[in-house]
């Protein structure tokens, strides 16, 4: 049945809608290199072979954005479609498409037509379709938007900011404010590269307003208490030519985001990382003259309005304003149809909370707010021909936040926020904004050229982590961001490094020295021997351990359990563990308190910081951590920690989850090193998020770039390639990217001639 369902890649297709010739050659990775005579049937080649390897993948996630999902995965998936339902994602998507450049909709429609040629094609659907009874439905050039707006949808800010917001009246505004990641006590700035600086911190004066309507509105009193990228310049590398490396880390998802593509015409000659539903290449390219990579950037894109309601009507400034309204039907796979309603302010639509209480939270979003250009930006990077020239394509972009980072043939390295970030306040990136003041509002989005932006820094060398972009300041950009250990570690790293080489960007994507586990060892090494033997044992183990989060390890998997009990003993002592019982709590996918406290328990450790600790000390924590963790089965940190990368349909069919799931491997790292494989802290050591795919590229030696993706360029089960690269992925290694088309030729595996239908 898996072999049935897959689509033959070889031999010559007929397609109406092509005008001339294109070749398809695999190569033995199963990943696609093609050539068209132009840029129109080379957009519609890559809808059509993205529809041979990713169908199901990219109607599943086209029906995540259009709260559509439900209908296949059932009352799991409902919570979702109710959000994106609100945020008028089919709205938005339409609206940027009609307001786009004519080259934009005609590349969004021509990979419309690719999808749909497959369609029409008579292909063996994937086996997914046959599990569920269901049959593919068309594409629209709209689509593509939904689809690059689902897979960003409300990355950043607005969740730590919900999570404050929840934490205030337990814990109170001095300690909610805390809830940050760690600093790790000097913020490591992206730009200028090596600079450091102190983050500002909440001042509460400002913010009292909002917290006392925060507070009251919650119905309560006030009581007490990563990806990875960097590129070095021909000065720092052992070719005398720029490279770029990296590794974008999300949550694992069966597929991934991310497929491997070839993509030439006359216009351009592109390859890289692919979005399965997206034309061109929005994060990961190079065109033979620049290349490109991205992480994100944590600009605060997304704010919170608490709204006040009186009789219907929400209160702004000196008046009252009609609430817009409209309701719609959601279809759930084995139960009933939901019917829900939607209600929007001027601010954006209410996502948790009732008007009809008198206060409910709205969103307001660069990613819905107003009309977004991101797609006008695709074409024109294709064929940009240097990092300004790349820069100033990017000049609109605005669906997520990113840290572009570029490499040109000229020897030119650079670093810009490519983001579109609102005008206001800085009080804003705390809680929620009181929406009836006027106080928070926008006032249009800052210029493209006020964005940061280097090109060749002094040094030769830029790092992204995820880090604080620049110091804070004017204007306001973020508030939260990962700390700087990454970034840090990599910079150190590559200083060690005087000429970096392709051959060396493995071993820092692979570099699981702890940077906190020095931190728990001082405090362990002043700890009173533990009572308990088992917990005294431990404490010595961790005292003796160098640190590494090696797979192999037994120390490592301590030294998580360790954190992990302290995490949780945290949650309960300051009572945050509760903060999830708020109605106000149910956007999905939700904030974990275990996950905020997390990375916020270093901080406090550092500062010997107790008020969140309901009178205990923190050797009073160690102590119980330590008897805690010390009871748990100790096994190797690559078993604990290996992920399970689940189909989404294994749910459903658990007869056919053996089949559809990938194998996963033993993994080290966590979240905190440069291989960032990191975990959900309540759920256990098994690892749920980490890189995608890992690359590097010399600059203008095209044929020495290496890459890998972290099962296969594939999505369909039955597929030789649906998991050929994990291996490697998993141990850092990486597979050729082929680039000279003489060689791809020739290490072909299958070509395939797609043909115009004569009229």
């Amino acid at each position: 049945m898996l072999r049935a369902a897959l689509s033959d890649t070889r031999g010559t297709r007929v397609l109406p809608g092509l005008r001339d010739d294109v070749i398809v050659r695999r190569d033995e990775w199963g990943i696609p290199h093609i050539k068209a005579g132009t840029a129109h049937d080379a957009h519609f080649a890559l809808g059509f072979v993205h529809a041979q390897d990713r169908l199901f993948q990219m109607e599943l996630t086209r029906r995540r954005a259009l709260g559509r999902a439900a209908e296949w995965l059932g009352a799991e998936a409902a919570e979702g479609d109710a959000l994106c339902r609100r945020l008028g994602m089919e709205a938005a998507c339409r609206r940027d498409y009609a307001a786009l450049g004519g080259e934009a909709r005609a590349m969004l429609d021509r990979y419309a037509a690719g999808v749909n040629a497959f369609l029409g094609s008579n292909p063996p659907l994937p086996v997914e379709y046959a599990l569920l009874g269901a049959t593919p439905e068309p594409w629209e050039g709209w689509h593509p938007i939904a689809v690059m707006r689902r897979l960003g949808l409300l990355m950043g800010s607005v969740w730590f900011k919900l999570a404050r917001i929840l934490a205030l009246p337990i814990v109170g505004a001095e300690n909610a404010a805390k809830l940050r990641y760690d600093d790790g006590e000097a913020e490591l700035l992206c730009i200028p590269p090596g600079a450091t600086g102190t983050r500002m911190a909440a001042d509460l004066t400002a913010l009292r307003p909002a917290i006392t309507a925060l507070l009251a509105a919650m119905g309560s009193d006030e009581t007490g208490g990563g990806s990875n990228n960097w590129a070095v310049g021909p000065g720092r590398s052992a070719s005398g030519r720029p490279i770029l490396a990296g590794d974008p880390h999300r949550v694992f998802e069966i597929p991934g985001m991310y497929a491997q593509h070839h993509l030439a015409c006359d216009e351009w000659d592109a390859i890289g990382l692919t979005v399965p539903g997206v034309p061109a290449f929005p994060h990961y390219m190079h065109n033979g003259r620049v290349a490109c990579c991205v992480t994100h950037a944590f600009v605060d894109i997304h704010d919170l309005f608490l709204e006040r309601f009186e009789d219907g009507a929400c209160l702004f400034r000196d008046r009252r304003e009609p609430l817009c309204s409209r309701t719609e039907t959601i279809r759930v796979r084995g139960e009933a149809d939901r019917v829900i309603t939607i209600l929007e302010t001027r601010h954006g639509p209410v996502v948790a909370g009732d008007p009809a209480s008198g206060a409910a939270l709205v969103l307001r979003s660069v990613q819905f707010a107003d009309t977004d250009l991101s797609f006008d930006c695709l074409p024109r990077m294709l064929r940009a021909g240097s990092v300004p020239e790349l820069f100033e394509a990017t000049r609109g972009w605005g669906l997520i936040d990113h840290n572009l980072v570029a490499g040109d043939v000229q020897g030119r390295i650079g670093h810009r926020v490519r983001a579109l970030v609102p005008r206001r306040p800085r009080a804003n990136g705390w809680f929620a904004v009181p929406g009836w003041t006027g106080d928070g509002e926008w006032d249009g989005y800052i210029p493209h050229e006020a964005m940061p932006e280097v090109i060749d820094p002094e040094g030769g060398a830029i790092v992204t982590a995820n880090n604080r972009v620049v110091a804070d300041g004017e204007p306001y950009l973020c508030t939260d961001c990962h700390p700087p250990y990454r970034a840090a570690r990599i910079a150190a790293l590559l200083d060690a490094m005087p000429r970096f080489g392709v051959e060396d960007a493995a071993a820092i994507h692979g570099d699981v020295l702890s940077p906190n586990a020095p931190l728990f060892q001082a405090r362990l090494r002043t700890l009173a021997t533990p009572r308990d033997p088992r917990a005294a044992a431990l404490r010595e183990e961790l005292l003796g351990w160098d640190g590494r989060m090696e797979a192999g390890s037994i120390a490592a998997g301590r030294y998580n359990a360790l954190r992990r009990a302290m995490t949780a003993i945290l949650a309960r002592r300051s009572g945050l563990a509760g903060m999830t019982a708020h109605p106000w709590a149910a956007v999905p996918p939700g904030v974990s308190a275990e996950g905020n406290l997390w990375w916020v328990l270093p901080t406090l450790l550092r500062n010997d910081d107790v008020a969140m600790l309901d009178g205990w000390s923190w050797d009073d924590m160690l102590q119980a951590g330590l008897e805690e963790a010390a009871a748990a089965t100790a096994v190797p940190w690559g078993e604990a920690h290996r992920p399970t990368f689940r189909h989404p349909l294994s749910g459903l069919f658990a007869d056919a989850a053996p089949l559809l799931d990938p194998p996963s491997m033993p993994l080290g790292g966590d979240g905190d090193t440069v291989m960032a494989i990191g975990l959900v802290p309540a759920a256990g050591p098994a690892a749920s998020y980490g890189a995608l795919c890992r690359y590097v590229i010399d600059v203008g030696d095209w044929e020495n770039c290496r890459w890998a993706v972290f099962h296969g360029v594939s999505g369909q089960p039955g597929s030789p390639h649906y998991a050929d690269q994990a291996t490697d992925w998993a141990a850092c290694r990486m597979v050729p990217m082929r680039y000279d088309w003489s060689g791809i030729e020739q290490a072909a595996t299958a070509t395939q001639r797609l043909r115009p239908a004569t009229m």
